[in-house]
């Protein structure tokens, strides 16, 4: 790999902006930041399988190919959870010859970004919890802010804490999901960081007055911890092609993207910024235009949609474990997935390519249907295997977004921000699922009241959505229309900015699989870690 310091050099950072974490690493200071000269490219994808699409990959392979073609190319990404890598994807840093690196680094501890992010969380609920000690700050019925682990564990759900007083039930979230890992997402200075965790509401006293961060004198400290983490992170790709990786809030229960800090420096230093949504664009597609761009002020030349033969199958109704197998009738009937991704990108008024990670028991009759299929639509289409042949195998890909138009850059929001809760996720539910209606249940319906009392009603909405279906029901595959999005649960995240809409049977804190990656990861005699990645 090439030292941090050079690789910041080839891009124009400035020396005393960059902040060496060891030989491959670097933290940017923010004040390196400067008007954006490049294009922004979006990588979403369809609905996944189970165990992704690789769309970390294929944004890793078009920075790469992009490169290759000559053009300076960043490529900036969100920092991975130990949750999935412990748990059952593996670890966040691409695949094959398309990996940013120091993978393992970047994987496990990295720049200590997640576990300062999980600390500050948690100060804020030890802080909470000896405001009611001293019978101060909120009632302990009504509060709200529960901790925080980087970690799947379903036994911490629901808690019992204070045997030595006030006894009260909380839970655990993971940290991916928490409101600091949002707010740390969509900040955009130091000063904005402190306000807006100022602004996070922990609960609420007996007259249902907000009780914020602020008001236990907790935010300058929490931003104090933050204060390493604020900076991104300067990696590279396993060809040198600078990475930034900073911020990581899951897409199915939080925004799904990448800090904006991250995305307009890397807009200041690279021709073209390729940047991730997570999951597919129902989740994060949506929620980076609709609320990472609505914050930021940014709009992305085109969108890549990530599609794979086997997701393509799976969402035609094959069976989870024949994906591998011919099925050409599973394989035509999971086009409509597909299109309805394209449909959505298109109400955007952004341009798509769609691109297709090639798995090596994919069929060249198969890539040539999907061809096929796109042409039909007027969609530019490539197939990437950067995966076994680094970015030689990403050029038809890198091409084919070097030759899309380029979009109006003129935002075209889903909603506009005067528009009632319900009005934005009935617009949410209606465009990008196929949804016919929202129903909020009782509980929701106070949720809403309440939060309408303390916030009005002028925010964005973030759907908690499962990521293998359109609907709220993982097992309704393929392109379901005219049903029902049922929103159980309605939570101000007052600082982030948005209000979280938590459908279907999605939790905040999830479980580890039966058999979790864990088990398969171990250091070899060399030092090396072994079984991070899937695969390995």
């Amino acid at each position: 790999m090439r030292r941090v310091e050079d690789l910041a050099d080839t891009i124009g950072l400035p020396a005393e902006a960059v902040l060496p974490w060891g030989p491959h690493r670097a933290k940017i200071r923010l004040d390196a930041t400067r008007p954006a000269k490049g294009r922004l490219i979006l990588v979403s994808a369809m609905n996944p399988t189970p165990g992704g699409e690789g769309k970390t990959t294929m944004s890793i392979s078009l920075a790469m190919g992009l490169c290759k073609r000559g053009r300076n190319a960043i490529v900036a990404l969100r920092e991975p959870s130990l949750g999935p890598i412990f748990g059952i994807k593996g670890g966040g840093t691409g695949g094959g010859r398309a990996s940013v690196e120091p993978a393992d680094d970047i994987n496990l501890h990295f720049t200590g970004d997640i576990h300062a992010i999980t600390t500050a969380h948690n100060l804020l609920a030890a802080m909470v919890d000896n405001a009611l000690y001293f019978r101060e700050g909120p009632d302990p019925r009504k509060v709200r802010w529960r901790r925080a682990m980087d970690m799947n564990d379903r036994a911490l759900r629901r808690t019992v804490v204070g045997l030595d007083g006030p006894i009260r039930e909380t839970g655990f979230d993971i940290t991916a999901a928490s409101e600091v890992m949002a707010i740390h997402g969509l900040f955009t200075d130091s000063a904005d960081l402190e306000a807006r965790l100022g602004r996070i509401i922990v609960g609420e006293q007996r007259d249902g007055t907000a009780v914020r961060a602020a008001d236990l004198g907790a935010a300058g400290a929490m931003t104090a911890l933050l204060r390493d983490a604020m900076m991104p992170n300067l990696v590279q790709t396993a060809e040198g092609t600078p990475a930034l990786v900073h911020g990581g809030p899951f897409a199915n229960i939080a925004h799904g993207c990448s800090s904006i800090v991250q995305t307009r420096l890397a807009l200041g230093y690279g021709q073209d910024v390729v940047t991730e949504a997570g999951f597919g664009f129902d989740l994060g597609g949506e929620k980076f235009f609709d609320i990472k761009c609505r914050v930021a002020g940014l709009w992305p030349s085109a969108v890549v949609l990530v599609a794979t033969v086997r997701a393509l199958k799976f969402h035609g109704g094959a069976d989870g474990k024949a994906l591998s197998e011919p099925n050409d009738e599973a394989l035509e009937r999971g086009f409509g997935n597909l299109d309805r991704h394209l449909d959505s990108i298109a109400s955007f008024g952004v341009p798509a390519v769609v691109v297709v990670n090639r798995f090596p028991d994919d069929r060249d009759s198969e890539l040539a249907r999907i061809r096929l299929h796109c042409a039909e639509r007027g969609v530019s289409v490539a197939v990437c295997d950067a995966f076994a042949r680094g970015s030689e195998g990403a050029l038809e890909l890198a091409d084919a977004v070097i030759a899309a138009p380029t979009g109006s850059g003129t935002p075209s929001f889903t909603y506009p921000l005067d528009a009632g809760y319900h009005a934005k996720l009935t617009a949410i539910a209606t465009r990008f699922y196929g949804a016919r209606e929202v129903i909020l249940t009782p509980d929701a319906r106070v949720h809403l009241a309440s939060i309408e009392k303390i916030a009005g009603t002028g925010l964005p909405v973030c759907v908690a959505k499962t990521p293998l279906s359109l609907t709220d029901d993982a097992s309704k595959r393929g392109s379901p229309s005219d049903f029902p999005i049922e929103v159980r649960e309605l939570r101000l995240s007052a600082g982030a900015g948005f209000v979280v809409a938590l459908t279907g049977e999605i939790m905040t804190m999830p479980g580890l699989p039966r058999v979790p990656s864990a088990a398969r990861i171990h250091i070899g005699p060399e030092g090396k870690i072994r079984g991070l990645m899937q695969g390995d």
